[in-house]
């Protein structure tokens, strides 16, 4: 499970038990975030990504982990795809939550972006996760991942375009005609987050031939994780089994 920007992996903890009962879970804070250390990135969006995906494939082999499910939200839905790009044979099934950096700008998509971000203007962040905690434990974490000297803050600036923190500078829709065929994806939106859910449905047109699905939550924004953690951790749950059936059922076949 890889979070998103501004947060670390402690942000799933409404997520963590439901999903463990069936499966072991993994989490980490992303290089420059949270706990991690304070990496001096590169100023060149194309090394400073590399920078964080060779970390994460770093922590892989620290843990010995060899296959697994993918899911990233938000910024580390753009992480997650750009290292099974780069290691697909790592990657049993690939989850984009709510995932940022993909489309490329347009006037038309910055314009429908503006109305949708003035439509879901962000309430108090400790309201979304009010399921676990009444009190200010959520926005104390979120202040002491963020205090820290600025590092991967620092390179999100220069993988994002001067134009809006909305847009990478590199967008990942195009290049996921590089992800190997046979890595399934599988998208899940909030019905009223501003991300373009529409990035899904044109993923599958340029993945014809591979497993593209799209999966939306309802009457959720950005943080469905979080503010509607059930539904998420059910859908999730559900596409984890479906990912397992499918690699118990290409392994039978191999063995047959």
């Amino acid at each position: 499970m890889i979070h998103g920007f501004g947060a670390a992996a402690g942000f799933f903890f409404l997520n963590f038990d439901a999903l463990a009962e069936h499966r072991s879970v993994f989490a980490f804070d992303i290089l420059g975030l949270g706990r991690s250390s304070r990496h001096e990135f590169s100023t060149k969006p194309d090394v400073a990504e590399e920078e964080f995906v060779d970390s994460m494939e770093e922590w892989r082999k620290g843990l010995g982990l060899d296959k697994f499910i993918l899911m990233g939200t938000s910024f580390g839905g753009f992480l997650a795809a750009s290292y099974a790009i780069k290691h697909p044979e790592r990657v049993k099934h690939l989850i984009l939550a709510d995932p940022w950096g993909f489309p490329e700008r347009t006037e038309q998509a910055a314009k429908e972006l503006r109305a949708k971000l003035l439509r879901s203007a962000r309430p108090d962040i400790r309201a979304k996760f009010a399921a676990g905690f009444q009190d200010n434990t959520v926005t104390d974490y979120l202040y002491h991942c963020i205090v820290q000297p600025p590092s991967a803050e620092t390179a999100f600036g220069n993988l994002r375009q001067s134009e809006g923190v909305e847009w990478a500078k590199n967008p990942m829709l195009p290049r996921l005609t590089r992800l190997h065929p046979d890595v399934p994806i599988t998208f899940i939106y909030g019905a009223d987050s501003w991300i373009d859910s529409r990035t899904g449905e044109l993923a599958a047109t340029l993945r014809e031939d591979s497993y593209v699905d799209i999966i939306h939550i309802q009457n959720v924004g950005h943080h469905m994780y979080a503010e509607q953690h059930g539904e998420f951790n059910r859908e999730l749950g559900r596409v984890c089994e479906n990912a397992d059936k499918q690699l118990n059922g290409l392994l039978l076949k191999t063995l047959s």
